[in-house]
């Protein structure tokens, strides 16, 4: 799994990269209210905003770490936003792209670089 600067995280396995929000970005949010998803087959380029997570606080855009076309969406957030909260890593994924460019996860940290740049907040 890799991270990213704007608190994404992205799962690759071979080109279809799944991609959620960071457990310290639901946190930071609290408890989400709405998901605003993708829509299968939508094509976007590295760092556009895709998605949109909403809590009481405020409202938040998800950025795409890797350009590529969406491909899965995860409908379970329509009903049940929470699980982003409960389960980031696992039932809380946001979408699967189709990515164009592998390399456009050079730029991504692994978990301990991840945690260190948190440490730095």
């Amino acid at each position: 799994m890799k991270f990213t600067k704007d608190h994404e995280w992205i799962k690759v396995e071979g080109d279809i990269a799944t991609i959620g929000i960071t457990e310290y970005a639901a946190e930071a949010l609290g408890e989400l209210v709405y998901v605003e998803l993708p829509k299968v087959g939508n094509k976007y380029g590295k760092h556009d905003a895709f998605a949109v997570v909403e809590s009481s606080k405020s409202a938040s855009d998800v950025y795409i770490p890797v350009s590529g076309e969406v491909v899965a969406i995860n409908e379970s957030l329509t009903s049940q936003p929470e699980l982003v909260n409960n389960s980031a890593y696992k039932d809380g994924w946001i979408a699967k792209v189709k990515m164009s460019n592998t390399t456009d996860l050079t730029d991504a940290m692994d978990e301990a670089n991840y945690k260190e740049f948190l440490q730095d907040k």
